[in-house]
């Protein structure tokens, strides 16, 4: 029986730039307004202690929610666009919590200096501060990204088995059908495609960002 996997690869694929697409902007401009900006310490203790418990909340938790909030609550389904809404609310507190850690270590002469050279608040964080911690924002959309990948417990709440990912369908062929064969060779396809983003997330950071 000849088992294709291709659907599940592109459902797989557009996962993951779907919720990056929704995670990166929403976590790193968090991120940046919580340490730049906001004065209220006690309202940045308040999310980075959220943050920290919604990290370690298991994922079927986070499928369950999503499965009322957007399934049913906002009528989405049992859909891609659910399933990717669920894994940005899981990731969110990934990629908020390493950019923060990456904006506090760099130094505050960087920043003083800019502002001695008539640099505005803005600009200082865009043309000094960010590129000296872009190594802490690309660990967190690969970590990010590896635990879209790996994720099936909230996919099967939100995206279902008529839009399998790969771990989905990993799920599907060893637990349902018995198909080892197949559930193995997904789980090889998996582990590439992990490596793959891991070194392309490298050799951007070494080549491209100045």
């Amino acid at each position: 029986q000849t088992i294709g996997i291709l659907p599940d690869i592109k459902s797989t694929c557009f996962m993951l730039v779907f919720t990056l697409a929704i995670v990166l902007p929403v976590g790193v401009g968090a991120a940046i307004y919580l340490t730049e900006y906001c004065s209220n310490k006690k309202l940045v203790a308040l999310i980075q202690f959220a943050s920290e418990i919604l990290s370690g909340i298991p994922s079927v938790i986070y499928g369950l929610v999503g499965m009322l909030c957007f399934c049913q609550s906002l009528k989405l389904g049992t859909s891609l666009a659910a399933g990717g809404l669920t894994l940005a609310v899981m990731t969110l507190p990934v990629v908020l919590c390493t950019t923060q850690e990456s904006l506090k270590a760099v130094p505050l002469s960087y920043r003083y200096g800019a502002f001695a050279l008539g640099a505005g608040k803005w600009r200082t964080i865009y043309t000094v501060v960010l590129p000296a911690c872009k190594e802490g924002i690309i660990t967190g959309a690969i970590l990010s990204a590896g635990r879209i990948i790996g994720e099936s417990a909230a996919l099967l709440f939100t995206a279902g088995f008529a839009h399998k990912t790969l771990t989905v369908a990993l799920y599907f062929y060893a637990k349902e059908q018995g198909e080892f064969e197949a559930a193995f060779a997904i789980a090889a396809i998996l582990m590439v495609l992990t490596l793959a983003i891991n070194l392309a997330a490298t050799i951007f950071n070494k080549r491209k960002i100045k």
